[in-house]
């Protein structure tokens, strides 16, 4: 098959299957990038999800850009880009419909609710999936004191997020390309 086409059809899954945004749809991007399709090693898409987490927008956009282009060019760009923004942006205008006349209903809410925990489960199987592929790489005792600085200065402090991830990039730049 050509690559572009698959790359809709990875893309276009990952994302009407991801239901709840970016969030949701990582871990399945995760699975037809790395797992299946090969097209990333899992340092390379925990890198690349970093620096997409870094920049401003929303983050199945960017990697479905940068894994487009990589994999097929701006073929696999516009393919990819097109499976993760079309189906998303036509899903949203017709839910909002569906949504606004029956806000009221219980099955609604309910459905609402449901899909929350899925979600949470999907975040901590990537957690730890992309966690075993940092301790590997870099030691556990260098990954947990990064996770544990990142989770204080996050939560305690009240850094932006985006300013830990730089933070981070600069760490792995100075002190462990110098371990390798």
């Amino acid at each position: 098959m050509v690559e572009w086409i698959e790359l809709f059809i990875s893309f276009f899954v990952a994302n009407v299957l991801g239901y709840g945004g970016g969030p949701a749809s990582i871990p399945l991007m995760y699975d037809e990038v790395v797992t299946r399709r090969a097209w990333l090693s899992d340092m390379d898409f925990s890198n690349m999800l970093a620096l997409g987490n870094a920049l401003p927008g929303p983050i199945a956009t960017k990697i479905a850009a940068f894994v487009g282009y990589g994999v097929s060019g701006w073929a696999g760009f516009t393919s990819a880009l097109a499976a993760t923004v079309i189906p998303s942006a036509a899903a949203l205008i017709l839910l909002l419909k569906l949504l606004q006349k029956y806000r009221t209903s219980p099955v609604v809410k309910g459905m609402t609710l449901l899909v929350q925990p899925v979600i949470a489960i999907m975040m901590v199987t990537l957690t730890w999936q992309m966690g075993k592929s940092s301790m590997v790489s870099i030691g556990t005792i260098q990954t947990l004191g990064i996770a544990a600085v990142a989770f204080w200065a996050m939560n305690i402090r009240k850094i932006h997020p985006a300013l830990v991830i730089v933070a981070a990039f600069a760490y792995g730049a100075i002190v462990l390309s110098h371990m390798v």
